[in-house]
């Protein structure tokens, strides 16, 4: 088939679109280059591949690149939580304005399988646990508490601790800040578009994904970029809060074959809906976790750990990915500690 990628040119969408080509699919990729994740200019077209640069939300560039497409895997968007929330505008306008220019260009060209480039983030906290009240939902950290050095959300009810857990794609949406608001209405927005249109849409909910080709040395990068970053200027990577926030790293590849499977599994979805699927390795581990193993294979400075914080991150987020491996047989095949590894010596963008 022939699979439209928004953000072709990115980190994971680069990715996706050998995943793609290596499956046998053509592949149109389309890429505004914003300076926010590209620095340099855009990378050589692959075999099997065209390469449009556009913005998505040029409604007339979309259109044209829809011809004769079968599915789209819409990975275009602005990351991280930015530099200050006079960022918003801009996020609203790369994800959910683009967002909306794309789904309404599919609706005209009669192309009903999407794949959404989705983001635990929607979430907020994680799942937790109170010993004396079960599964609760704290609210957001305080920034008396985070200046206090106090990091663990407690129980809203009697203020004990609380045990962190796994998330299911069930769980109410809670996001903390602007990116997070964008990447829920995009969801909502695709499953808008499905039910008008009696289109097949699926949202990847990922983790964090990590891996070569990561943009480096940019507030809007994720935090394994960071570090990587910092062991390639030989400085040791700076660790927020006390390192023991748990994450979900899952490699890029791994991703990449999930937007894949997902793509080629559209079809069969029932017509008219948004099914969500969390997207992450299965294996969490907490940020100075991360920090020691990239640091440990780099060879570079041990990590700092620097009580920092910033306002919008939760404490804990790893969601249960089940579901995803046993609709669509997926499998992480990249572990954390081999994953580190490689990218240790991985070249950044």
């Amino acid at each position: 088939m022939r699979v439209l990628v928004t953000g072709g040119a990115g980190f994971i969408g680069t990715h996706l679109v050998d995943a793609l080509l290596e499956r046998g699919h053509d592949v149109v990729s389309y890429d505004a280059l914003l300076a926010s994740a590209h620095t340099g200019p855009a990378r050589a077209a692959r075999p099997g591949e065209r390469l449009v640069l556009a913005d998505v939300r040029d409604g007339q560039a979309v259109t044209e690149a829809l011809r004769g497409v079968d599915a789209v895997c819409h990975q275009a968007a602005m990351v991280g939580l930015g530099k200050d929330f006079v960022d918003a505008p801009a996020y609203v306008g790369c994800n959910d304005l683009g967002t909306a220019v794309l789904l309404a260009a599919m609706a005209a060209a009669g192309v009903r399988c999407l794949v959404l480039a989705g983001s635990m983030v929607i979430y907020g906290e994680g799942r937790y646990t109170c010993a004396r009240h079960g599964p609760v939902r704290p609210g957001p950290r305080a920034d008396v508490d985070l200046a206090a050095g106090r990091f663990e959300p407690l129980c809203p009810l009697c203020g004990d601790d609380l045990a962190p857990g796994l998330v299911p794609e069930d769980a109410p949406a809670d996001p903390r800040n602007v990116y997070a608001a964008t990447k829920l209405q995009q969801e909502h927005l695709c499953a808008a578009w499905a039910r008008s249109t009696g289109g097949r849409a699926v949202s990847l909910r990922y983790h964090n994904v990590y891996g070569p080709g990561m943009p480096r040395d940019t507030p809007y990068a994720g935090v394994a970029s960071l570090f990587r970053s910092a062991l390639a200027r030989g400085e040791a990577p700076q660790v927020f809060e006390d390192g023991g926030q748990l994450r979900d790293f899952v490699h890029v590849r791994d991703v990449a074959s999930a937007a894949a499977t997902a793509a080629e599994a559209a079809g069969s979805r029932a017509a008219g809906s948004l099914t969500a699927y969390n997207t992450g390795s299965g294996e969490p581990h907490t940020v100075g976790e991360m920090a020691r193993a990239l640091a440990l294979a780099h060879g570079g400075p041990a990590p700092v750990t620097t009580g920092a914080y910033r306002l919008g991150d939760v404490r804990h987020i790893t969601a249960d990915s089940a579901r995803l491996r046993r609709e669509l047989g997926w499998e992480p095949r990249t572990g954390f500690a081999e994953g580190m590894r490689e990218f240790a010596g991985a070249p950044l963008r």
